[in-house]
C-alpha cells in the first residue's frame, strides 16, 4: 500500500470494448452528411468505407496508429476481420503486441486518470496510457512470451508478418483467448504487418532472444515486410486503405503503390479509396496530418474517394465502422485469405 492506493484498487475497473453490432448508427451518420464541419468529413468517409464494401474486387486495407486496442476498439477490428471489411492490416506493434496479444494471454488494461501520480503509479508497478492502465508485470510476461515464440522458431529472417502468424498459432496451442485480432488474422489468413515491431513488447522479447542466441536467432526482415505488402498490391490492383491515426503504417500502406511501380509494373493504380482519421495538424509538414490531396502528389492516392476526417479516433472509429458494418455491403465479400498468396 502507497498513500493510500493498493494496486488491486487501481486495477479493479477493466477497459470494455465498444460492440458496434448492438446498435445500428446508419440514420445518424445519414444525419450528420446534411450537417457541417467534421460531422458532415466524418458521414462522408463512412460512405466511402461503404463503398470499399460494395466494390468486391477492391483489396482493403486497415492501419492501426495510436493507443487503439487500450481504448476499447478491439471487437470493433474483430468484427471488420470475421465480416471480409478488411483484408489486411499495418499496424504499429503496440497495437497488436502490447495491447491485443497482451490481452489475449488473459491481461486486461484499467480505467485510471490521467491526474494519477506518476511517481506513485511507477512504484506499484503500474503504466500510463492517458487515462488508462497497465499491469507492468504482466507487460513483463508479454515480454517474455514473444521471447519464447521466437525461440520455438526455425533461426532466420521473417517479416513481422510471418512472426504474428507464429503468435496465432501461439494462441490456438495455448488456449489463450481467441477473441483476439491476431487470432482472428491468423484464422481468416488476414496478415498483419508491423513495420516498425521491434518498438514495442515483440522488441524486448526478440532482443532477449538474439542477446541468448547470438548465432543462430530470429531476426524481422523490414524489407520483407514491404516487399510482402507490394505484392498485395501487384496482385490485387484495386485498393483502398482505411487509415486510424498515421505514422509509419500510414506511410508503409501508402507507399506500395511507388514500391509496385519500381519493381516495373507502371500501371499500377494509386489507392482508389482513402480515409484518414487524425487529430494532427497538416501545418508542419510532418507525415501524420499530411492531406490524402498532397498525397496524390506522390501518386500514391486518388482523390475522387478520399476523406480526411479530423477526429478523435475513439470517437470516429465506432461510427465509421458502425456504419458501413450495418449497411450491410460487406455481405457477400470474400475472404482473400492474403497470407496463403503470401506463404507460397
Amino acid at each position: 500500500m502507497l498513500s493510500g492506493f493498493r494496486k488491486e484498487e487501481l486495477l479493479s475497473a477493466p477497459v470494455c470494448h465498444i460492440d458496434i453490432k448492438q446498435l445500428n448508427i446508419v440514420p445518424l451518420i445519414d444525419q450528420m452528411s446534411n450537417t457541417a464541419f467534421q460531422a458532415r468529413n466524418l458521414a462522408r468517409a463512412a460512405s466511402i468505407f461503404d463503398l470499399m464494401q460494395q466494390d468486391k474486387e477492391c483489396a482493403v486495407i486497415l492501419t492501426l496508429a495510436g493507443s487503439l486496442i487500450s481504448a476499447g476498439l478491439k471487437q470493433i477490428i474483430i468484427d471488420m476481420i470475421e465480416s471480409n471489411m478488411v483484408d489486411a492490416i499495418v499496424s504499429t506493434g503496440a497495437n497488436i503486441v502490447d495491447q491485443d496479444f497482451f490481452e489475449a494471454l488473459g491481461f486486461r488494461h484499467y480505467k485510471g486518470s490521467q491526474f494519477m501520480d506518476d511517481t506513485l503509479l511507477r512504484e506499484l508497478h503500474i503504466d500510463r496510457i492517458y487515462d488508462t492502465y497497465i499491469d507492468e508485470d504482466d507487460l513483463r510476461i508479454c515480454d517474455d512470451t514473444t521471447a519464447i515464440i521466437a525461440n520455438s522458431m526455425e533461426p532466420g529472417a521473417y517479416s513481422s508478418r510471418e512472426f504474428i502468424v507464429e503468435m496465432g498459432r501461439y494462441i490456438e496451442t495455448n488456449n489463450h483467448d481467441k477473441n483476439s485480432i491476431v487470432y482472428k488474422a491468423y484464422e481468416k489468413g488476414v496478415p498483419i504487418f508491423c513495420p516498425a515491431f521491434s518498438d514495442c513488447s515483440a522488441g524486448f522479447g526478440l532482443v532477449h532472444h538474439q542477446w541468448n542466441n547470438p548465432d543462430k536467432h530470429v531476426s524481422i526482415d523490414s524489407v520483407k515486410d514491404f516487399r510482402e505488402l507490394t505484392r498485395i498490391k501487384i496482385e490485387n490492383d484495386k485498393t483502398g486503405v482505411f487509415m486510424i491515426g498515421g505514422g509509419v503504417p500510414k506511410n508503409f500502406a501508402q507507399d506500395i503503390v511507388v514500391a509496385a511501380e519500381v519493381l516495373g509494373y507502371r500501371d499500377v493504380s494509386m489507392h482508389t479509396y482513402a480515409i484518414q482519421i487524425t487529430v494532427a495538424d497538416e501545418r508542419d509538414g510532418a507525415l501524420s496530418g499530411s492531406t490524402l490531396k498532397e498525397a496524390s502528389s506522390w501518386g500514391k492516392v486518388d482523390t475522387a474517394h478520399e476523406q480526411m476526417v479530423f477526429a478523435e479516433a475513439t470517437i470516429a472509429l465506432p461510427l465509421i465502422a458502425g456504419y458501413a458494418y450495418h449497411k450491410r455491403n460487406w455481405e457477400g465479400r470474400a475472404a482473400r485469405k492474403f497470407n496463403t498468396l503470401l506463404d507460397c
